[in-house]
């Protein structure tokens, strides 16, 4: 194999074949020296040759002849699914990346990813940044952060992730990590709780809980004693609220049962409606998992009552305590605590479905026309108005 370009030997043929046969042993020993990037750009060259334009592009491709947009814009996805794969054949899925990213192509990259194994020590970095950040394949980017950088880490691109107005990669992929950093810190926090517990006691049933685990063994926190990073167990509480019910939501609410049994000193001071994050977070988080429903309903409204803004500035207890009670399926008492405290509220604002959403969600029209009254909204009055007729309303569609 040759480690060189043969210049000599490339204008021989040129000379001696012409320029086709010049550009098809220029493409073979590219390929046969794995220079793949200039292969994508030979195999372009290749097709403009035949195509009778100039085989070195010296203007935008739209101001190619009309007649060979087509075949030229064929061939560049031909050369970069080509190269793309040979990379891809030969392990480097970091530069098979531009070649199918830009035909958005995402799939042999995502399959790659999927089998691609770090080796120890590895730079991962870049594969991380490929996998996540680039949407490639962000669980297995999310993973390998968690594997290779810690939980710290994982919680730091998260929460930058989640502070915006939509996360990245969508519900599912927000979950995923969710669920992730939960399972993760739980598993965590089992082991070091067992391990405190085999030292004091020589043995421990490992199929017990974190609760059980607890249970009479107040020694666990003697002089302020911890066993996972506070800051951690807080952030990833608060992802949890975003969850759905099911069983990591029970693993949450272990971790927050958790932060109940700390020392004062670790019990930090959240935003409203979460003051006592742990013990806030758990009533939360225990109405998503269906239980204990209207003791937490009169908990959060009780922090709405005292955090009331007649005024409709700050209004973020009693919104969280809305989209709690619309994700719960009790939209009556969420349209009631909404009419009680988002009336001024400024509605482009709002976090939460506003009161005429509401109204319409619940089907109470009269509702909406006596807000729409005091709120002096002409439009959605007289709609009120129609839509409480119900001999009217039954000849219209929605």
């Amino acid at each position: 194999m040759t480690t060189t370009t043969n210049y000599d030997e490339l204008q021989q043929t040129f000379e001696s074949a012409g320029p086709k046969e010049a550009i098809e042993r220029l493409c073979a020993n590219l390929r046969d020296r794995k220079e793949y990037s200039s292969l994508f750009y030979a195999l372009l060259m290749k097709k403009r040759y035949e195509l009778g334009v100039t085989p070195m592009p010296s203007a935008p491709n739209a101001e190619l002849p009309e007649e060979v947009h087509e075949p030229y814009e064929n061939a560049i996805r031909d050369a970069g699914r080509l190269v793309g794969q040979l990379y891809l054949d030969d392990g480097d899925v970091l530069k098979a990346a531009p070649f199918f990213r830009m035909l958005n192509e995402p799939g042999p990259l995502m399959t790659a990813l999927e089998k691609y194994q770090p080796f120890e020590g590895e730079d991962i970095q870049p594969i991380i940044e490929l996998a996540f950040h680039a949407g490639v394949h962000p669980r297995k980017g999310f993973d390998w952060l968690v594997e290779r950088y810690g939980i710290c880490s994982a919680i730091t691109l998260m929460g930058g992730h989640l502070n915006g107005a939509e996360f990245t990669h969508g519900p599912e992929i927000r979950d995923y990590c969710i669920t992730k950093l939960i399972r993760s810190l739980h598993e965590q926090l089992l082991d070091r709780i067992r391990n405190d517990i085999v030292r004091r006691e020589g043995s421990v049933d490992n199929n017990l809980s974190v609760t059980q685990l607890l249970a009479g063994r107040e020694w666990l926190f003697e002089d302020d004693n911890y066993h996972v990073d506070v800051s951690h167990l807080s952030s990833v509480i608060q992802m949890a609220i975003n969850l759905t019910p099911g069983e990591v939501l029970k693993t949450a609410r272990e971790l927050c049962h958790y932060g109940q049994q700390l020392s004062p000193r670790f019990h930090y001071q959240g935003e409203p409606p979460f003051e006592d994050q742990y013990k806030d977070y758990g009533v939360f988080l225990s109405m998503l998992d269906g239980e204990n429903v209207d003791e937490g309903i009169a908990h959060f409204e009780a922090k709405v009552n005292q955090n009331f803004d007649p005024d409709g500035m700050f209004t973020q207890s009693a919104e969280i305590l809305v989209n709690l009670l619309v994700r719960i399926g009790r939209l009556e008492k969420a349209l009631e605590v909404a009419r009680k405290n988002l009336q001024n509220a400024d509605e482009r604002q709002l976090s939460c479905p506003n009161v005429a959403e509401l109204c319409r969600r619940v089907k109470d029209y009269r509702a909406l026309a006596d807000v729409s009254r005091e709120r002096d909204d002409p439009v959605n009055f007289v709609a009120g108005l129609i839509l409480a007729n119900g001999k009217e309303t039954s000849k219209l569609r929605n």
